[in-house]
């Protein structure tokens, strides 16, 4: 995954031709897309697009509303922005917008990508793009000033984020972002969405996860041969788990956690919470826990399932 472009003015990119117009009294649809410069939004609009969205890059805060107007009068009913922190002075006045929208009755989602420093300094540097933040500076300095960058657009987008779906992309390859960028806006819409996700401890916690378990404890299916070159979505290693007391336990516990304090960040106006289960290969135990947790949670909650490693792996 590289860093976006950063060409001046709002690029606009067209839904897919042959899409039959929608009636005009249907509720409108809107995905910011905002994060990170070099975390991937250039992949997530074009992963919109594909799922039929009207797309348009770097658009100026101040002109959301018109532009949803617009299309509305077009009768495109799905369209998609993104906004990053070259327009920061605008930013105090999106956040009040988005909940004018929404009581008007738009559907307006707001989807942060994220990515570790380390990670977006490595992108940076394999394309030798410059931070749209950057304000240049000489060669032995380069690196500190991206640095800088990046914390200051951490700073800018901090409350933009609060309110948003966070998708870290650090460990991510751009089909697997397109994957779960369509997957996002294909759920149903419910007041909260439980987002539950596998990962390898090995390859870092990801920094979307509103809540970590580690299940490194448990019996580990790794060390049975049979096993080895399973996952936790196969019989075998489910059967192997299942016989194990403390997993079911454990499992449990995490649930009832979850039913405990779910109607609390409904409450908060929370959009989606990610639960993260790890493991130290994200392939066995954290794969089964997210696996079972979903189907626990399914018929309750509108749910979404995401292995990071498993993705990795299967999406070439």
């Amino acid at each position: 995954m590289t860093a976006p472009d950063a060409a001046a003015g709002a690029a606009v990119r067209g839904a897919p031709d042959g899409a039959s117009a929608p009636e005009r009294n249907e509720r409108a649809e809107v995905v910011l897309v905002t994060g990170i410069s070099g975390s991937g939004k250039s992949v997530a609009l074009h992963a919109l697009e594909d799922a039929g969205f009207f797309c348009v890059d770097n658009l100026p805060p101040e002109l959301l509303r018109d532009f949803i107007r617009l299309e509305h009068e077009r009768f495109t009913m799905r369209v998609a922005a993104a906004v990053d922190a070259r327009a920061a002075s605008s930013l105090p006045h999106l956040l009040p917008l988005i909940g004018e929208l929404r009581g008007e009755g738009v559907d307006v989602r707001l989807l942060f990508l994220d990515a570790s420093t380390d990670v977006l300094v490595r992108r940076y540097s394999e394309t030798r793009r410059p931070h749209p933040l950057s304000k240049g500076g000489a060669a032995g300095d380069r690196l500190q000033a991206l640095e800088d960058s990046i914390e200051l657009e951490r700073q800018l987008l901090a409350q933009l984020r609060d309110m948003s779906s966070v998708v870290d992309t650090s460990q991510l390859r751009p089909v697997q972002l397109r994957h779960w960028v369509r997957d996002m806006v294909g759920v149903r819409r419910s007041a909260l969405t439980l987002v539950f996700e596998s990962f390898a401890f090995k390859n870092g916690v990801p920094l979307d996860a509103d809540f970590v378990f580690d299940l490194r404890v448990l019996p580990n299916p790794f060390y049975v041969r049979e096993l080895r070159s399973l996952t936790g979505q196969d019989e075998a290693v489910a059967a192997f788990l299942q016989a194990q007391p403390e997993v079911g336990e454990m499992l449990a516990q995490i649930e009832t956690f979850l039913q405990r304090w779910l109607p609390g960040f409904a409450s908060d106006q929370r959009s989606y919470l990610t639960v993260a289960l790890g493991c130290t290969g994200g392939q066995h135990r954290s794969v089964y826990g997210v696996e079972w947790l979903a189907k626990r949670f399914a018929g309750r909650e509108a749910t979404l399932v995401r292995h990071r490693e498993l993705d990795m792996r299967e999406r070439p």
